[in-house]
């Protein structure tokens, strides 16, 4: 068999049960492990999948640019928005990450709505200048161009002096075993920040998002307390969520 058509077979696989391991692929092809790695190493370097300690899983689409991925499933994010916008309660500290589903968000929430937002998203808080009863906490650092957050030491110093009631966490991925990742380190480690100064911690899960996984670990799915998804995502998706505690909420 040739090699293309093996990395082929490997998609499909991978398509088909949202996940393959070396071992597995080496005993179906009858040939070694380094060559299954070899392969995964060119599928991963062409964006097919990620690469993960025994296998890989698949790679996640909203790695893309902020203006890339503004294109991405439009209409469930914006559903999923609309959910999500139902958990705020007016008097609360809201922490808001970046990203497109979370532009959708702000969109979402009433113009009498009193609460406080605390975010490092230029475009999240430019988008609340015409909410007259939102004040709006703007957190500073290095702009992170890619996707239009500030990230690094002074942004985590401002986080750290806040208690939120609540946190609408942007992540690339979401996966029962691989958890909550993205494309970039600091902003891994500013979304823990995010979310350990939170009393919960949500994630809107646009349809591209589910079962894949980027680069960077944010954390385990114990993370979080509550997802947000499209009310067509597979069930088998949503019962693993369920049963590591996580609520799921169909938009």
């Amino acid at each position: 068999m040739l090699a293309n058509q093996r990395k082929q077979l490997i998609l499909e696989q991978l398509q088909a049960e949202g996940q393959v391991l070396s071992k597995n692929l080496s005993r179906r092809f009858s040939i070694s492990e380094d060559t299954i790695r070899r392969d995964l190493r060119e599928l991963a370097a062409e964006g097919h999948l990620q690469r993960v300690h025994g296998g890989a899983l698949p790679s996640s689409s909203a790695v893309a640019t902020f203006s890339e991925r503004k294109s991405l499933k439009t209409s469930a994010k914006v559903k999923i928005a609309r959910k999500g916008a139902e958990l705020i309660s007016a008097g609360q500290v809201v922490m808001i990450d970046g990203g497109t589903t979370t532009s959708e968000l702000i969109a979402c929430l009433p113009d009498d709505l009193r609460i406080t937002v605390v975010t490092h998203s230029p475009s999240v808080a430019l988008g609340l200048v015409d909410k007259p009863f939102i004040e709006v906490i703007l957190i500073g650092g290095r702009l992170y161009k890619h996707s239009i957050v500030t990230v690094g030491a002074a942004a985590i110093e401002g986080i750290s002096n806040i208690h939120a009631d609540i946190f609408f966490m942007g992540a690339t991925g979401i996966h029962p075993e691989a958890g909550l990742t993205t494309g970039d380190y600091e902003e891994a480690c500013i979304k823990r920040a995010f979310s350990g100064r939170a009393a919960e911690t949500v994630v809107l899960a646009s349809p591209e998002k589910i079962n894949t996984a980027s680069s960077f670990v944010i954390g385990d799915i114990g993370l979080i307390n509550t997802v947000v998804i499209d009310s067509e995502t597979d069930e088998s998706w949503v019962n693993s969520m369920e049963t590591r505690g996580i609520t799921v909420l169909k938009a």
